[in-house]
This record gives C-alpha cells, sequence and structure tokens, in this order.
C-alpha cells in the first residue's frame, strides 16, 4: 500500500459517494424513516387508520358525516352515535364510553372539527380534513377503481397538451399547434356530417364517467382542507400581531392600511380564482347541461342512483361549499380588523410578557421550591365559577299549579279492621301460617309446605309461601325432593314455583 494509500485510509481523508456507492440510498432511507416517524405520531389520517377501534369509528363518521350531510348539531349526532353503540354492544363490542365521551377522543385525536352553530347557540361537528382523507382512501380499498384506464390516460393528454401550448414562448410553434387542433375539429366535423363518426362505446362512457366521479369525490375534502388552512392562517397572523414589537410592524400596518391579508395570501388568491370560475353563471348553467345530457344517454342506466344523484347536485355542492369558504374568508378578515382596530392586541401584549416573564422566573426557582410546595397565599377569584349553560333549569310556574283539586281528608277513628288488613300488606302473617300447619298435622302425621297450601290457600299470595318455606326451614326437616307450590297472583291468575321440599313431623310454634 502507498503512502498515499495509508494517508487516505488512516488518516480518514476526503471520501466521495463514488467510493461508497451506497450511501446515497441509505441517507434517502434514513431520511424517510425519520420523516415517516414524524408523520406517524402528528398526521391524524394515519392515527385514525391505525387506532384500535377505526372499522367502528369510520364506520360511524362515514354513515353520519361522509354523505350528503357534512355537519351536524352536537346533540344531534350524539343522539345518533348513542343508537349507534346499543347496537354494536348488542353484537358483542366492548365500547364503554358514551357518545359525548368518544367524540371528545376523536376531536382531541383530530378526526373531529367542533364548530360554533352560526343558526343557534349551540355547535355542530364536521369531519376534519385528516378524516376526509382517511374515508377516502378506505373507501378506495373497500371499492377498488381501475386506474390505469383509457379515460384516465386520455384526460392526463389532454391536460399536458393545452399545458405544452399554453406555455410555449414561441408564438410560431404555438401557432402551427392550435391550426394542428383546428384542423383535427375540422375533419371530425366534416366526418359527423358525413355520417361516417360514432358514438363513443357505452362501456367506455360508464369508465369516463366514474373516473370524473372519482375526481369529483375528493371535492368534500378539498374545501375541508381549504378551510383549514385559512383557520392556520389566521391564528398564525394574530400571533405575528401579538408576538411583534414596535419594531417588527409590518403585519400591524397592514391591518391599519386596510390590507385583507387573508384574502391576499396564497391560499386566498387560489381559492378566489377557483370561486369565481364556480359562480360564474354561463359556467354553472353550461355545467348542468352537460350533466343532463349525459344522464339522458343510455349508457347512464349502468350508474347507480347515488352516483346519478352526486352529479345532479355537483355544481350545487361546489357552490354551498364556495359560498361558505367565502364566509370564513370574511369573517376572518373582520374579526383581524377588529382586533387590531380596538387595541385588543395590547392587551394580548401585556398578558403574553407576563406570562414569559413567570415562566422566566420560575426556572431558577424550581432549583429551590416544588411545583407542589404549598405557598400559604390565598387569592380571592374575582370571577364568576365556571358551569355548563345545560345546568340551568328556567322556572315554570305551572309546574306548581296542581293537577286535580286538593281533597281535604278530616281526621276520625281509627278503625282497628282496616289497621289489621294494612298490617296484612306490609307483614307476613306466621300466626295464621302457623295455625295452618298445625291443622295440617292434626289430620296427618307429616306435610310438606306443598301439601299445606293445598289445604289452606295462600291469602297472602307469595307472602304466604315465603313464610311457609322460612317455617319450614327453621323448624321443618330438607328431604332430597322438590316440589310444586301454588298461589294467586295480584290479579287472580294462579302462579306456582318449584321449590326445596321440606317436610313438618311435628308442631310449629
Amino acid at each position: 500500500m502507498s503512502a498515499a494509500s495509508r494517508k487516505m485510509v488512516w488518516g480518514r481523508g476526503p471520501i466521495t459517494l463514488r467510493d461508497r456507492p451506497h450511501e446515497a440510498s441509505v441517507m434517502s432511507t434514513l431520511s424517510q424513516a425519520l420523516t415517516l416517524t414524524s408523520l406517524l405520531e402528528s398526521d391524524a389520517t394515519w392515527r385514525l387508520l391505525r387506532a384500535d377501534n377505526a372499522p367502528i369509528i369510520v364506520a360511524i363518521l362515514h354513515t353520519h358525516l361522509g354523505g350528503e350531510e357534512r355537519r351536524l348539531p352536537s346533540e344531534e349526532f350524539y343522539d345518533r352515535i348513542e343508537h349507534d353503540l346499543e347496537e354494536l354492544r348488542a353484537h358483542g363490542f366492548d365500547l364503554p364510553l358514551s357518545a359525548q365521551g368518544y367524540c371528545g377522543e376523536w376531536r382531541r385525536a383530530g378526526f373531529l372539527t367542533r364548530r360554533p352553530d352560526e343558526e343557534s347557540r349551540g355547535e355542530t361537528f364536521e369531519l376534519s380534513p385528516a378524516a376526509h382523507g382517511a374515508l377516502r382512501m378506505l373507501d378506495q380499498l373497500s371499492a377498488p377503481r381501475q386506474t390505469v384506464t383509457e379515460s384516465r390516460l386520455a384526460s392526463i393528454a389532454g391536460q399536458l397538451a393545452q399545458l405544452a401550448v399554453d406555455s410555449d414562448p414561441d408564438t410560431v410553434r404555438r401557432l402551427e399547434q392550435l391550426y394542428a387542433q383546428r384542423d383535427r375539429l375540422d375533419a371530425r366535423i366534416e366526418a359527423i356530417n358525413a355520417g361516417e363518426a360514432d358514438t363513443i362505446d357505452p362501456d367506455r362512457a360508464i369508465e369516463r364517467v366514474r373516473d370524473i366521479l372519482s375526481q369529483a369525490a375528493d371535492i368534500p375534502t378539498e374545501f375541508a382542507r381549504v378551510r383549514a388552512e385559512f383557520e392556520a392562517l389566521n391564528a398564525d397572523l394574530r400571533s405575528r400581531i401579538v408576538e411583534s414589537d414596535d419594531s417588527q410592524r409590518a403585519v400591524l400596518d397592514e391591518v391599519f392600511r386596510g390590507v385583507d391579508l387573508i384574502a391576499d395570501s396564497d391560499a386566498g388568491r387560489s381559492f378566489a380564482a377557483f370561486s369565481t370560475l364556480v359562480l360564474d353563471p354561463e359556467v354553472g348553467e353550461a355545467f348542468d347541461d352537460d350533466i343532463r345530457h349525459v344522464l339522458d344517454r343510455d349508457f347512464a342506466d349502468g350508474l347507480s342512483s347515488a352516483d346519478r344523484r352526486f352529479l345532479r347536485r355537483f355544481i350545487g355542492t361546489l357552490k354551498e361549499g364556495s359560498g361558505e369558504i367565502h364566509q370564513v374568508i370574511t369573517a376572518f378578515a373582520r374579526g383581524l380588523r377588529r382586533y387590531v382596530q380596538s387595541q385588543d392586541y395590547q392587551r394580548d401584549r401585556v398578558l403574553r410578557r407576563h406570562i414569559r416573564d413567570a415562566l422566566a422566573a420560575g426556572i431558577p426557582a424550581a432549583a429551590r421550591t416544588k411545583p407542589y410546595h404549598p405557598t400559604e397565599l390565598d387569592l380571592e377569584l374575582s370571577a364568576v365559577a365556571l358551569g355548563s349553560g345545560g345546568a340551568i333549569r328556567l322556572h315554570d310556574p305551572a309546574e306548581l299549579d296542581a293537577a286535580r283539586p286538593i281533597r281535604r281528608h278530616l281526621a276520625a277513628v281509627a278503625d282497628l279492621d282496616r289497621l289489621r288488613a294494612l298490617a296484612r300488606d306490609t307483614e307476613i302473617d306466621f300466626a295464621e301460617l302457623t295455625a295452618n300447619v298445625n291443622a295440617a298435622l292434626d289430620d296427618r302425621g307429616s306435610c310438606t309446605v306443598a301439601e299445606v297450601l293445598e289445604r289452606f290457600p295462600a291469602t297472602q299470595g307469595v307472602a304466604s309461601v315465603v313464610g311457609l318455606i322460612s317455617l319450614a326451614a327453621s323448624q321443618g326437616v330438607r328431604t332430597d325432593d322438590v316440589e310444586i307450590v301454588r298461589w294467586p297472583g295480584p290479579d287472580g291468575a294462579g302462579r306456582l314455583a318449584e321449590v326445596p321440599a321440606y317436610r313438618f313431623s311435628g308442631r310449629v310454634a
């Protein structure tokens, strides 16, 4: 080995990836493994797919929030889930929590989004973007669609060709490509006029419709994701206003000048372009006409009723979702402007400064004083105690009204016979039972409980039977047999039961 070689090995000289060709792939694998490990802990979609009760969670969320109803009031949502839980428990599923408990867990895990109801003082639940993605993935697993199709390739090729024309800076080439498109259109027009062009095969038409449905099914997920982006953007802008000092007033100054930072963001401009296209009357009318014509074709009979209903309502769904996002953007922009103009951010800055000072002072104090050490200080709270609004019960004067006239019962001399009857209703008449047993023993040398009841019916119903068995257990003899005892019920119908047999052999007291 040469000196240069020894220096390279022992001196740890420069080694390139060509010296170790597998190094690039190893680093790529390690990087992906670390990224996916972090994603495993932070991504709610993955968290839902690997949950212990994932099939139950997905089934409940898909049933109530994954169809045409995308948002439900909390109380109605609780009632529906409680009914589902009862049915699932009846089939052997171990579900210990209540509907409110599971909704709380799913909200904290990022599967549900809870928002105030704009039409009432309650709250609503809807699927989070992560839950939309998980339901979409599982839907594709349970009902896989063929993705390598002629329609999918034609769609990609058409978009790619259009992008090539629109992005070409050479006007000569752009004109050549446009002329070629016009020639192809002219050829198709001539063929149709000559009666030579046939319509598309029904199987291929169904394939294209299902490809369109597959792409359109992602729209609700996109709306939820866009709304989550605007919520995160609004929170980030408020945080920047509070955390910035007087030397970093960029966000604050722009809000004071009336700049709509929500609408002027990248997400806001992208959504504005989408919304303009959706709300265009000509586009909407043409879209509805195309859907109506497609559904009138013979091949549309191969579509399910749910698919046809989805296509008919698709443009309306787009407009409804777009309008909702517009309301969110407007509300966030107004709230941000009001937050700045009312000087509320100054109060939050002071509060943030006090919290940071307290945290900073707590670090050196932690070395001498434990967090649970009593301070012997009393703090009088100025605020009222918090409580649930559901615990408040309004006073209803009608509840104090007597439903029937009040009857007066005047005091009178007690009736001895009625008092005796009342005592018999509340206690077992052992004196009567003892006399019955002794009378039966006078007729025969021994008897059982059933034989006593045959001669002396149970005047107190089942209480007489219980009293006789108690007497037999204490003063009779247990046998290895069983016997049938009978007594009249409160409704007059006969009752019977199988009890251990006891025999009376001597008088009872």
